[in-house]
């Protein structure tokens, strides 16, 4: 099996603090992904960037203690590119690709990290144009290659998806235009949410982020804004998906899925 996890980490630094890569050695994921790092290279380099297994490359931001995205492998790639090739969205650090080809085979594994429009409209703005930007890359990519994209989307897509569903209509995450976006995704698009395809019909048991106000957490009070999104193929070959929170690493839990795959 190749088990993929992903993870927010609000902070590489303060989830190590948190035993984030204690957890990552027992759980010996193939292929981690990681987003919201919060650092930058000369932060990682030499603390971060390996554990005992995987080595990983890096999408920094410019901006200092801003988002930013890893992906760690066990296996080489062949090729890592970084960035969207889009100048808005790469100055923030959202995308890690590597690829694991082969003859007869393209594989690309993609961490990504959604801008978040919770702060306001401008930032809500930025994330309506990184969909719209995001949408044909994912279209191209899906005409020549396999592919699972994991990572914060930022976006809850079924009422199923969070707890609080009626009164978040208006708030991002879960606005109409968001959601619109994510059922073309997976409908026109004919990508694959991996975790809603082997459990369908959970509820309170999906959730991967929970707001750090109130009692949230305590009284799980949470959204689903964590996935793995893949191709039909590589998501046929998904043989269970489990979400870690034994443990509070970040605001987000761990998402972890083992695939019939190797690469």
């Amino acid at each position: 099996m190749l088990r993929i996890v992903t993870a927010n980490l609000n902070g590489v630094r303060s989830a190590a603090s948190k035993g984030f890569f204690e957890w990552v050695e027992q759980c010996k994921p193939a292929v981690l992904g990681v987003q919201e790092i919060k650092a930058h290279a000369d932060q990682v380099a030499g603390v971060f960037c390996t554990t005992t297994e995987l080595a990983g490359h890096f999408h920094y931001a410019q901006k200092k203690g801003y988002s930013g995205v890893g992906l760690y492998s066990r296996h080489a790639p062949s090729e890592v590119i970084i960035g969207l090739d889009h100048p808005e969205f790469d100055t923030e650090g959202r995308w890690v690709e590597s690829r694991f080809d082969r003859p007869g085979r393209k594989l690309s594994l993609i961490s990504c990290y959604f801008p978040s429009g919770s702060s306001g409209e401008e930032r809500q703005a930025v994330k309506f144009r990184f969909l719209a930007a995001l949408y044909p890359k994912l279209m191209a990519l899906r005409a020549e290659r396999e592919f699972i994209l994991m990572g914060d989307v930022n976006i809850a897509h079924q009422n199923a998806d969070l707890k609080n569903w009626k009164s978040n209509q208006k708030n991002s995450g879960f606005l109409p235009e968001e959601r619109a976006w994510m059922t073309k995704l997976l409908s026109e698009g004919g990508l694959v949410d991996v975790y809603r395809a082997l459990h369908p019909d959970t509820t309170d048991t999906c959730y991967t982020w929970w707001s750090n106000r109130g009692q949230a957490y305590a009284n799980n009070v949470g959204w689903r804004l964590d996935y793995q999104i893949a191709t039909p193929a590589l998501a046929r070959l998904a043989r269970s998906t489990t979400i870690y929170k034994d443990r509070r690493f970040s605001d987000h839990a761990p998402l972890t899925v083992d695939y019939d795959l190797q690469i």
